[in-house]
């Protein structure tokens, strides 16, 4: 269903459920933690042996309450992993190159396809806006603010509006000259003659005087942004909008901190958004001249196969996505992830509404959703008419408010075709974000020990030399950036024998160091004026003299990329 419908707390934990049971074999389902109202944050892990740790990669969905196009495009991409893990060499329905699907097959997944499962639950069931989660613990209620509530009694909780000749809304006209049916409204222009409108909330007033109205704002009855909670440059209000009362504050974004603690082999990280069609990268902070140089080259990768795959343009978050100028976005999860996790992380902000709508690409990306223009509105009500079966704009029913007095209610719904795709684009949204991503998911590093010769030296001695290897695409190590961070262990070789003998001892315990993967990004490394590429950099020989007969374990690894273990029989 997720591929055509948007799901329900009960619907998505059942599909997750299912899957647990159908594929026990290589399919776990657990809770990352639990969330304000006390629902389980479902974590889904896809791979063999889980507990046996190996390079992961990490899919979430849905942290802002709006935005469950992410939870369906999250359950996508883990149906084609799975599907992958049977044999299938197929990623949205493209076909997929087999050492691609052959990565797969040897990467844990974790995907968390609903975040705020509390936010989530009131957008679906009322209508009611949320942010990231209904919490409102601020100790500052005692002033003026808007809280959502069912005016009408409907069991929605949508928008309001009222007459007023100070509004700064009005009714767009068509070419007729007349409101379009149902209405639309607009920005007031100092030509329109009116009627004007004021919009708030459907809700009541907080410790109203029966005099002056509060301005609207998102977070007026919901204090998080999930997306300001996490531990990378955290500011608190007012310097950042939604940060809440401490880095990891929220339990759910706490909980996904501490997972990702715990699980230092995370190597990519994709935080699904919506809407505006578009992958927002790292720096946020910081422009791309202060950037990690073959970080940026890895990104170009993934913007190719983005470009190839759904079309979306591919920006900075700082160059292109600052909401205002030079004021960098503090506590962001996909920064986070990459500073502090060493992570390949991006946004992607599904469903390119934009382009749906004719909109040319602006730059600043951001701008697209501030600099609206009334054919662009006029677009957005005939997309609405021709695709999404008028599931946004409605008629206005009048009512009577208990504060404002004559009201009407309805006229607006952008659950479904503003801030998610209309039903009849979500399966192609969702195919086209598997293609791209799970190419993505196949660069995680590659490590084997292999044995090149056993040699015997006489009656009692063998020399064994070893290749330790990196046949993946990224380094031991992750990102280079990462390469400094604490979790980016070098490799380590242990050699054990029970009835085998080490000559020297010190060669029971080796240390490997880092092996570089063979990628070094697009346009990276190579020119036509030097054509010649890096040395033997992912791989380590190792030589051992051991004494007597038996079996050999070698283990090689690290917390970064896991452990692998084999046996060599010496005779």
């Amino acid at each position: 269903m997720f591929r055509s419908q948007y799901l329900d707390y009960a619907d998505l934990t059942a599909q997750l459920s299912a899957w647990a049971q159908s594929y026990p074999d290589f399919v776990t389902l657990s809770t990352l933690g639990t969330s304000a109202a006390g629902r389980d944050i479902p974590l889904l892990t896809i791979g063999r042996n889980p507990e046996q740790f190996r390079p992961a990669v990490w899919i979430d969905g849905n942290m802002h309450a709006t935005e469950v196009c992410g939870s369906s495009v999250a359950l996508a991409i883990a149906q084609d992993v799975i599907a992958i893990y049977q044999g299938q060499n197929e990623a949205g329905g493209k076909p997929l190159p087999a050492h691609m699907a052959d990565a797969i097959r040897n990467t844990l997944f974790y995907v968390v396809p609903r975040v705020s499962p509390d936010g989530a639950e009131a957008i679906l069931k009322t209508g009611r806006y949320v942010r990231s989660s209904p919490v409102n613990d601020r100790a500052n209620q005692s002033h003026a603010y808007w809280e959502a509530s069912d005016v009408d009694g409907d069991g929605l909780m949508m928008y309001m509006r009222q007459e007023d000749p100070h509004g700064e809304l009005t009714e767009l006209r068509g070419d007729d000259g007349l409101p379009l049916s149902p209405p639309v409204m607009v920005p007031r222009l100092p030509e329109d003659a009116g009627p004007f409108y004021k919009l708030y909330p459907e809700g009541h007033i907080v410790n109203f005087d029966g005099q002056r109205v509060p301005d609207p704002h998102f977070l007026s009855d919901n204090l998080y942004d999930f997306n300001r909670n996490f531990a990378h440059q955290w500011k608190p209000e007012p310097e950042q909008v939604g940060a809440g009362h401490f880095p990891g504050s929220a339990p759910e974004t706490r909980a996904i901190m501490e997972f990702a603690v715990g699980h230092p082999h995370i190597m990519a990280w994709l935080n699904l958004h919506t809407f505006g069609g578009v992958l927002i990268r790292p720096m946020g902070d910081k422009p791309d001249s202060k950037m990690d140089q073959t970080d940026l080259a890895m990104y170009r990768q993934v913007e190719s196969w983005m470009t190839e795959h759904t079309g979306y343009a591919t920006v900075s978050g700082f160059h292109e996505f600052l909401y205002e100028p030079d004021k960098p976005l503090h506590g962001d999860m996909c920064d986070w992830a990459y500073h502090q996790r060493g992570c390949l992380a991006y946004v992607v902000e599904l469903w390119d509404l934009f382009a749906q709508l004719g909109i040319a690409r602006k730059k600043p990306f951001v701008d697209h959703y501030s600099q609206l223009e009334r054919k662009d509105f006029l677009a957005l009500w005939k997309m609405d008419r021709e695709v999404n079966q008028g599931r946004i704009f409605k008629t206005w029913r009048k009512t009577r408010h208990p504060q404002l007095g004559a009201v009407e209610v309805g006229g607006f719904d952008g659950r479904v075709g503003i801030s998610n795709p209309p039903y009849e684009k979500l399966a192609q949204t969702c195919a086209a974000q598997s293609a791209a991503f799970l190419r993505v998911a196949a660069l995680v590093p590659q490590v084997s020990v292999e044995v090149v010769t056993a040699q015997r030296l006489g009656d009692a001695h063998t020399r064994v030399e070893l290749r330790v290897v990196n046949s993946g695409y990224l380094g031991t190590y992750g990102l280079s950036s990462a390469k400094s961070l604490p979790l980016s262990e070098p490799l380590r070789l242990t050699v054990e024998g029970d009835a085998v003998q080490m000559v020297s001892p010190a060669q029971g315990v080796i240390d490997i160091g880092h092996l570089d993967g063979w990628g070094q990004g697009l346009h990276h490394g190579i020119s036509i004026f030097m054509p010649w590429t890096r040395g033997n950099v992912s791989e380590k020989r190792v030589t051992l003299v051991v004494k007597g007969t038996g079996l050999l374990q070698l283990k090689v690894g690290s917390c970064r990329v896991g452990w692998q273990t084999r046996s060599l029989s010496i005779d």
